[in-house]
C-alpha cells in the first residue's frame, strides 16, 4: 500500500447457501486434539496502488487506494479502530487473485478530511459517492466492526449495487432494545477504560505476537484525524430491517471477539435470509489481522461464489 503499510511490513507481525448455514474455519497448522494451533504470518509484499481523494459534501474528502485491473470489485470498510492501512494482509491477496480491491479512510480517519459536520452526508452516503467515482456498477463489500454498521446501512440503501456483503466482528448497529442490552451486558463497566489492543485482538495473538501487536496499535495511533466524528445513519438498523436483506451475507467472527462472540453472530445470522456464518479459532474481533490466512480464505471462496 502506501504511507504507514511500509512501517507494517518493517515488522515481523503475525499472524454456506441459503438460511442459517455455519461452518467452523479454523487457522492452518496440525490438529492437537481438536485445536488448530495459531502461527504467526508474515505481512505479504504489497501490489501497486493508485491513490485518490475523493471528494464528499460538507467539505470532505476520502483518502483511498485502488489496485486496479478488469476484475470483479471488493471495497473494504475498516473498523473505528483503524483506517484504509488496515488491510496489509488483504490487498495483495486479493489483487493477485483477480479482485479489484478498494480501501479507504471513512471522514476523519487516516489522511481523510472529515469537513463540517452539520452538512456531512451518512457514512452510506459517502460510500456510495465513492463507487460512483470509481464507476462500480455491481461490487462486494467486506467490512470490519464499525465498517459493519456502514456497510449494512448502504445495503439497505443500495441492494442493488451489491453482489455479495461480508461483515466480520460488528454489532452492526442492531438498534433494537433486546439487543442493545444484550450487547451492553458483554461489555460492562470499565470495559471502555481498557486498552484498545486488550478490547480488540485475542489473547493467543497478544500472547504469541508481540511485534504484530505493535504494529497493529501504530496504525490504531495514526487512525483518528482532531476533526474526526460520528456519522449519522441512513436507515434505522432493526431485526425487521435485517430480514429484508436478499442479497448473499456472509458473518465472520473470531472465537474470543469480545464484542460479537460466536453465539451473537448465530442471533444476528436468524434474522438474515441467505446468509453463512465462520467462526475463525484463536482470534478477537481482529481475525483478518490475527488470522489473515483463514480470514482471506473465507472471504475469497464467498466472493468466487458469489
Amino acid at each position: 500500500m502506501s504511507g504507514g503499510a511500509t512501517a507494517v511490513a518493517a515488522f515481523a507481525v503475525g499472524g454456506a447457501g441459503a438460511g442459517q448455514a455455519a461452518a467452523d474455519s479454523r487457522g492452518g497448522g496440525k490438529a492437537m486434539g481438536g485445536a488448530v494451533p495459531w502461527e504467526r504470518v508474515p505481512v505479504p509484499e504489497q501490489v501497486p496502488v493508485t491513490e485518490h481523494q475523493v471528494p464528499v459534501v460538507g467539505g470532505g474528502s476520502l483518502w483511498c487506494w485502488d489496485t486496479g485491473g478488469s476484475g470483479e470489485a471488493v471495497v473494504l470498510l475498516h473498523p473505528f479502530s483503524g483506517s484504509g492501512e488496515s488491510w496489509p494482509y488483504q490487498q495483495p491477496v486479493l489483487a493477485r487473485a483477480g479482485f479489484r480491491t478498494i480501501g479507504y479512510s471513512r471522514r476523519g480517519a487516516y489522511r481523510s478530511v472529515a469537513g463540517n459536520r452539520a452538512d456531512a452526508d451518512t457514512g452510506a452516503g459517502d460510500l456510495h459517492v465513492l463507487a460512483d467515482y470509481f464507476g462500480l456498477d455491481r461490487f462486494h463489500l467486506a467490512a470490519l466492526a464499525a465498517g459493519g454498521e456502514i456497510a449494512v446501512d448502504y445495503a439497505l440503501s443500495h441492494p442493488d449495487r451489491l453482489r455479495s456483503l461480508t461483515v466480520s466482528g460488528s454489532i452492526m448497529g442492531i438498534s433494537d432494545a433486546d439487543y442493545t442490552r444484550l450487547s451492553g451486558s458483554l461489555r460492562p463497566a470499565p470495559f471502555d477504560e481498557m486498552p484498545e489492543e486488550f478490547k480488540e485482538l485475542g489473547p493467543s495473538y497478544r500472547g504469541g505476537n508481540p511485534n504484530g501487536v505493535a504494529a497493529w496499535t501504530e496504525i490504531h495511533h495514526r487512525a483518528r484525524m482532531d476533526d474526526a466524528f460520528r456519522q449519522a445513519l441512513a436507515n434505522r438498523i432493526t431485526w425487521a430491517s435485517l430480514e429484508t436483506i436478499a442479497l448473499p451475507v456472509q458473518l465472520i467472527t473470531g472465537d474470543a471477539d469480545l464484542y460479537t462472540p460466536p453465539s451473537v453472530k448465530r442471533l444476528i445470522a436468524q434474522h438474515l435470509q441467505d446468509v453463512e456464518t465462520h467462526v475463525i479459532g484463536e482470534a478477537g474481533h481482529n481475525p483478518h489481522w490475527e488470522q489473515p490466512d483463514t480470514w482471506n480464505r473465507v472471504l475469497m471462496s464467498f466472493l468466487r461464489r458469489h
